[in-house]
């Protein structure tokens, strides 16, 4: 059962002295505000807001940096009982045409009584964010001001009332506000901690992850906040700079819960030197959860094999499937899974008996049908699948063969998610809500299947590429690809690229290499992709682009888009039939 009204009601239950946040720069360089301290500047920030005409259920768009400050101008906004939304911070890392275009968009549905941004924001780009007739631009203190709480109006949010609003983090994310009601995410809390057995006086959470994004605002902000739980963050760009600081991080502050994207089981140990180890403790951790879909079993492999010597215990490693307009977690897999159960049929591990459930499948069958046939590990022609977990309670799941197929176990479709924490329609775009809600059930986009009760995730449908009848995961191609050691991490994008003159798609491969030397032995790197791509699925790459570091566009979001990257490679490539 809910305990609270609502999220500031959560937040006024925290015991005063336990530390909150925790704002990690360096080994240096840190700041930590108790529950007392983030509540005082909290009320500060809402005292600020309200003077500038902030009432109950306007929106508040924050533009700021991560950290502390962005964080307490968000929960003075909630207890002015005001809607607020975080967009992305510009950075170096993210195309500028894409960003301002986002930007725009989002400020101008949003229609927002006020535009928080902070004193170091690029004016260049203050002519992308949408004053609409009403709207004010505020740029915002970082609330260490002296002075006691403001007295504000218990304007809190009903437990039906829009407690925020949260972006979806597709190609044209930026333009899907995603509007959740208190009840929702206090639900979708309940059954996170139940799931992981939360304890807020003894868990600590680690997290670089963007708070603009849902991994980062539910699972390592909200969750803290309503759970009474500590957080330790650092910012995005300081830790893909510097990656290894995520060890030193959870072994200073003896963190025992994160959140990772794929990609971060093989970034973190590649950019942490071998002899640099030995100095790390994660025996702390009782929990790091993949929440990227698909999961890829080999890159938790890797950063299992990589950290086991520096204390990292068998079945830490978990997952689950995500979205925004759940408020977050579909599934969890189980963290409390006995370490001695027998192993199931036809199915492996990653360490043993323990972590997320693998299967083996034929891979021209589900290439050629959809359909699942598990196989022995190792067989000729094989591909393996990672589970997302169970469903969370009050969940439920349809899978929807593109066949038209009566849904059944073993079938790839796409993925319909019902809950009692589901969104209500995106914000603002009744177009949109009309396409993605159809009888109370959510159409994912997402494809992927159900075995044994648990849930595969195996893709997304409008990246599926199909050649000459056969359906090919652009994600099993980009794992081989990325797997060459001249590439780098995370930095691989598979598209299907249709061809008038054969009439079906084609594969073009567009990888970053390591540096700008590589670029030299281009022909015998794509020679060994190509034949990497052949020998694990069977099939052929028509194209492989190789590219200097920083070359492949990024969302907001941190992902690589595969519509702007290939805007980009027919600019570059004009000669080439491109025809998407």
């Amino acid at each position: 059962m809910v305990r609270y009204r609502n999220l500031i009601d959560a937040l006024d239950a925290a015991p005063d002295d336990r530390p909150f946040v925790t704002a990690w720069i360096n080994e240096d360089e840190q700041e930590t505000v108790t529950f007392a301290e983030f509540r005082r500047r909290a009320r500060l920030q809402g005292g600020v807001l309200g003077a500038h005409g902030v009432n109950e259920g306007d929106r508040v768009i924050v533009i700021m940096p991560q950290g502390i400050s962005a964080m307490t101008v968000f929960a003075g906004a909630m207890m002015l009982g005001a809607v607020p939304a975080l967009i992305a911070y510009p950075n170096k890392k993210v195309e500028p045409s894409k960003y301002l275009s986002g930007l725009a968009g989002v400020t101008a549905n949003l229609n927002a009584k006020l535009v928080v941004i902070d004193e170091e924001f690029p004016v260049d780009m203050l002519s992308h964010v949408s004053l609409s007739e009403g709207t004010r631009l505020l740029r915002a203190s970082d609330g260490r001001g002296p002075g006691g709480e403001e007295e504000l109006r218990d304007l809190k949010g009903q437990a039906d009332h829009i407690a925020f609003i949260q972006h979806s983090a597709g190609t044209t994310g930026l333009q899907k506000g995603v509007a959740l009601t208190h009840a929702a995410v206090l639900r979708q809390l309940e059954h996170l901690a139940q799931a992981l057995e939360i304890d807020g006086a003894t868990d600590r959470v680690y997290s670089w992850l963007p708070l603009y994004h849902d991994m980062g605002l539910i699972a390592c902000f909200m969750l803290p906040m309503a759970y009474h739980v500590p957080v330790v963050m650092q910012s995005p760009v300081n830790w893909v700079l510097h990656p290894e600081t995520m060890l030193q991080v959870i072994t200073e502050h003896r963190c025992t819960l994160a959140w990772l994207p794929n990609f971060a089981f093989q970034f973190v140990p590649r950019r942490t030197r071998p002899n640099r180890r030995a100095q790390y403790d994660l025996s702390s951790v009782r929990a790091v959860i993949n929440c990227s879909e698909p999961v890829r079993a080999s890159s938790m492999q890797e950063f299992q094999n990589a950290f086991a010597a520096n204390g990292l215990r068998a079945g830490v490693l978990q997952s689950s499937y995500a979205m925004a307009e759940n408020v977050f977690a579909v599934t969890q897999s189980d963290i409390l899974r006995p370490s001695d159960s027998p192993p199931q049929t036809g199915k492996i591990r990653p360490s043993g008996d323990h972590g997320p459930t693998i299967i083996w499948a034929d891979g021209r069958q589900s290439r050629s049908s959809h359909r699942i046939v598990p196989v022995a590990e190792g067989t000729p022609g094989s591909i393996s699948f990672t589970s997302s977990g169970r469903l969370l309670p009050n969940h439920e799941i349809r899978i929807v063969p593109d066949s038209g197929a009566v849904p059944a176990n073993r079938n790839v479709g796409e993925i319909l998610v019902k809950s009692d924490c589901l969104f209500e329609g995106y914000y603002n775009r009744p177009d949109l809500t009309a396409k993605a809600i159809v009888d109370g059930w959510y159409y994912t986009g997402d494809l992927g299947f159900t075995l044994g009760g648990e849930l595969y995730v195996v893709g997304r449908m409008k990246d599926l590429i199909i050649v000459a009848g056969e359906n090919i995961y652009p994600q099993d191609i980009e794992e081989i690809a990325a797997s060459h050691p001249a590439i780098r991490d995370g930095r691989v994008i598979a598209m299907g690229v249709h061809n008038p003159d054969l009439g079906t798609e084609e594969i073009v491969i567009v990888a970053e290499v390591e540096s700008d030397e590589l670029l030299a032995n281009a022909l015998e790197i794509e020679r060994e992709i190509r034949s990497g791509v052949v020998a694990g699925l069977g099939v052929t790459a028509a194209m492989i682009f190789l590219k200097p570091p920083k070359w492949i566009v990024k969302s907001t979001a941190g992902k690589a888009s595969r519509s702007t990257t290939l805007e980009k490679l027919q600019k570059e490539h004009p000669e080439l039939n491109f025809e998407s």
